[in-house]
């Protein structure tokens, strides 16, 4: 049986210090819609309907933030957020003193460039050119 995949639901990103996150992502455009404290959790989603879930436990037991093993494991390694304008998204994050960590870059059909969150997950800014 195949089945359609029609859109995604949300990405999960794993962060370190809940206020810093949430004050981050707030920032892009980001509103807080529901908690999930027993799952140390939360749901962020802006005007248009586009998710994130923010899970705060990136913290060990004894507090101490854990770091990367040396090893790379499959898994996500960034969302990538449409916008309609990567111009504006450039001039907005030089207001915020957002650094751009790469691009923005031409790939013909799309203009895209990356940041990185407080934690340093990378996120992906594309603009769709309709007329390529």
């Amino acid at each position: 049986m195949v089945f359609a995949i029609t859109g995604y639901d949300h990405v999960g990103i794993r962060v370190s210090n809940k206020e810093v996150s949430i004050t981050f992502y707030e920032s892009l455009g980001f509103k807080v819609t529901e908690e999930f404290p027993q799952e140390n959790a939360l749901e962020m989603v802006t005007d248009d309907g586009v998710g994130i879930n923010l899970i705060y436990n990136a913290n060990g037991k004894d507090g101490n933030l854990l770091m990367d093993v040396p090893e790379k494991h499959p898994g996500v390694t960034h969302p990538a957020f449409i916008v309609d304008s990567l111009d504006d998204v450039i001039e907005q994050l030089a207001t915020l003193n957002i650094t751009i960590t790469e691009g923005p870059l031409d790939l013909g059909r799309r203009k895209i460039c990356f940041i990185r969150d407080p934690d340093g997950t990378v996120l992906e800014f594309d603009e769709l050119l309709q007329d390529r």
